[in-house]
Formats: structure tokens, C-alpha cells, sequence
């Protein structure tokens, strides 16, 4: 594998050259940009035209990841050229939430033609996607084994507009993935969260999909500007400070976290990243800037564990824009902690999204994280 990041920024270009010696069809090219860059497309001609061989692929970001450090209105590309593995780009537009299920089986249906196919990677628009089935299909779709991660492309804090790139061009409504093909690839997962519940436990006794109309009878908007107080006039942006832990009644697994990407003053009901089943049982939750940092500390490690100490590294962290509001001035010291704990000498990118896909912090099959930290980790034996 050989590797390189660079970063693009509008008034003053690309930091260096582009690494053009990198292209080929065994070359992947991440792009995470701020959102802004809907509207410029320099960058990305200049990127099809270094990479033409390539498969590029990108979205928009609520914070790009270069190194140990997070920026704004900027672009961070990672090049990885791979001696042993073989990619392909699918890409499909998605019309609303109620299409995101069988967006999955589209996507998986282009992937799935070609042998040893052992990882994907999505990336998603991150207002008009319903995450929790676009998951489960490319899961049910694809070959078993198959490692999925991702995220939802962010917007900032303004929920607006988010983007990816289709075949070189920033566009909304779109999901697209990147299958990796080979039996030398190494894929290292880590994923955690932090966040601890509080407050008392409620039913949610009217939902549909995504959207929360009601908690214990009573609207659930309601119920998140009563805790919120003066901050609700931040909404949706400050309900990230207050993400919603959700289980199946007397289950044993894992809950789930979710975090809202909408209200609806109307209908008092809250749109979240994922689904939110009638039925199950929900609880706020809050964190610490310490939480937050030590949960990362932890994906590295489960990330890195079972793989060869290797410098040539790809390391890709998706993190959730809650984490980013919630620490502040310390955002930074989580992107240190990826640096910290991964190999020695490892590009590392990245992104704070709207969602993340990957594993559960207990393993098992992938699923749609909200307010979690989540590390893929690819090299070559």
C-alpha cells in the first residue's frame, strides 16, 4: 500500500501538489469537504483529473479529519493505492426516507458481482436517508462476513443541506459505496460512545420509520423542550447535547443510540438518523468531555488489536457532530487519541457526521450509531 493526504482549501488551494503517482485502478481516493463546496467544483475536477483511474468517493462533513487535527471549511483527500485488493463505486440516488431500504439492495446489487468481496465502505446523504434500512439491506444483500462501515454526510450544526460525490460531482440525494475485493485485505473495526442514560424510562407509543410523534402518550417534542429549557430554541441542533438510548423491552443487547436531524413544530414529532420502533422503550442521555475522549481511546484499541503493526495504514474515523458540540475547545484531543493509538506512521482521515456505520460496540452485524466514534482501520498482509 502506498498512501498520502492532502487538503484543499478555497483561497489558497491544494496544501501540495497531488499525488498523480498514486492513480490506478487499485487506487482509492477519499474526500471529505464541508458542505459549502456544493457549490464549487474546482477541487473535484482537479481531482478527477489527478486520479482518473481511480475510484474517488467523498461526502460532506460536520468537520473534515486530517492527522491529528479537524477543520472547517476545507477538503481532506486520502489516497490509497492498494498492491493487492481491487475496488468498485456504486452509486444510487435515493428519492426520500421510504427509499432507503431498497437503496441498499441497489447498491448491494452492484457490488455483489464480482468474487472475494470482503468490505464496504457507504457513504450516505445524511438529511433524506433513513439509516437503520439502508444498513439492514446492504446487510441482508450482501455475501455474510462482509464488513460495512460509513457514515452520514453532515452539514455543520444547520441541518440544511448535505451532499456526495456521484461520479465526481457533490450531489444531494444520493448513497454511494465503495466494495473492496481480495483476500490480503485487513480490516480492523472499533466502535464506542460514551454517553450514559438518565432520567426515567419511557415507552415510545407512536412512531413511523424515523420520525417520533409520541413518548409515554405525550409529545415528544414537548418532552425534549421541557429538558431542554432555554437551549430548545436551538433546536434542532442543541437536541445533539441530549441524544435518546432505545431497546427492545427486557432485551439483553446493546441499546442504540439516536441522535434528531428534524423537528416538526406541527406535529410535535422529532426525525431522527435512524428508525425509533413503536414499542421500544427510550431514555435521554448526556456525556462528559472525559467520557468522550476515554470512548475513543477504546475504538482505537478494538480497532487495531487483531491487525500486524503496520505503517501502511489507511485509518478512517467517523465520529458524530454531537461528540464535536459536546467537547469544544477539547474536539481535538479525540482526534489525537485515533493518532495516539493507531500504528505508527498510518494516513488518517476522517469525518464528523450525521450517522455512523459499523459493528456494534459487542460486535456482530453493522448497524446505524448515532453519537459514536467509530475507527476502520485497512492494510494489506
Amino acid at each position: 500500500m502506498q498512501l498520502n493526504t492532502n487538503q484543499y482549501r478555497s483561497a489558497s488551494g491544494w496544501a501540495e501538489p497531488l499525488a498523480t503517482a498514486l492513480d490506478g485502478p487499485q487506487s482509492l481516493v477519499l474526500v471529505f469537504g464541508a458542505s459549502e463546496f456544493a457549490g464549487e467544483q474546482r477541487p473535484f475536477d482537479d481531482l478527477a483529473a489527478a486520479f482518473p483511474n481511480a475510484v474517488i468517493a467523498g461526502c460532506s462533513t460536520s468537520g473534515e479529519i486530517t492527522g491529528a487535527q479537524v477543520h472547517d471549511a476545507s477538503i481532506s483527500v486520502a489516497v490509497t493505492r492498494f498492491d493487492h485488493t481491487r475496488l468498485k463505486l456504486a452509486v444510487t440516488e435515493v428519492t426520500g426516507p421510504a427509499d432507503s431500504g431498497a437503496a441498499g439492495e441497489r447498491l448491494a446489487a452492484q457490488l455483489c458481482g464480482e468474487p472475494d468481496l470482503c468490505a464496504v465502505f457507504v457513504l450516505s446523504d445524511g438529511l433524506c436517508v433513513n439509516g437503520t434500512p439502508l444498513v439492514a439491506a446492504l446487510t441482508q444483500h450482501l455475501p455474510p462476513g462482509v464488513a460495512i462501515t460509513g457514515g452520514l454526510a453532515g452539514d455543520g450544526n444547520r441541518f440544511v443541506s448535505t451532499w456526495v460525490l456521484a461520479r465526481g460531482v457533490p450531489r444531494r440525494h444520493h448513497v454511494s459505496a465503495v466494495g473492496f475485493y481480495g483476500q490480503r485485505l485487513q480490516i480492523g473495526l472499533g466502535c464506542d460512545g460514551g454517553w450514559k442514560d438518565f432520567g426515567p424510562e419511557r415507552r415510545i407509543t407512536r412512531s413511523e420509520g424515523n420520525v417520533l410523534f409520541e413518548l409515554d402518550g405525550k409529545p415528544a417534542l414537548d418532552l425534549y423542550k421541557d429538558y431542554l429549557g432555554q437551549l430548545a430554541q436551538g433546536l434542532p441542533g442543541t437536541a445533539l447535547l441530549f441524544p435518546l438510548s432505545i431497546r427492545r423491552p427486557l432485551s439483553t443487547a446493546m441499546p442504540v443510540v439516536r441522535t434528531i436531524l428534524g423537528v416538526d413544530e406541527a406535529r410535535r414529532s422529532l426525525t431522527f438518523a435512524g428508525d425509533v420502533p413503536q414499542g421500544w422503550v427510550g431514555r435521554l442521555m448526556r456525556t462528559t468531555d472525559d467520557g468522550l475522549i476515554g470512548s475513543t481511546a477504546v475504538a482505537v484499541a478494538q480497532a487495531t488489536q487483531s491487525l500486524n503493526a503496520r505503517s501502511d495504514a489507511l485509518v478512517v474515523s467517523v465520529s458524530c457532530v454531537g461528540r464535536r458540540l459536546v467537547l469544544g475547545e477539547r474536539t481535538e484531543e479525540e482526534v489525537e487519541t485515533i493518532v495516539a493509538g493507531a500504528p505508527q506512521g498510518a494516513a488518517h482521515v476522517g469525518f464528523y457526521s450525521y450517522g455512523e456505520i459499523s459493528p456494534g460496540v459487542d460486535g456482530g452485524v453493522s448497524e446505524l450509531h448515532n453519537q459514536t466514534m467509530t475507527v476502520t482501520v485497512f492494510t494489506e498482509t
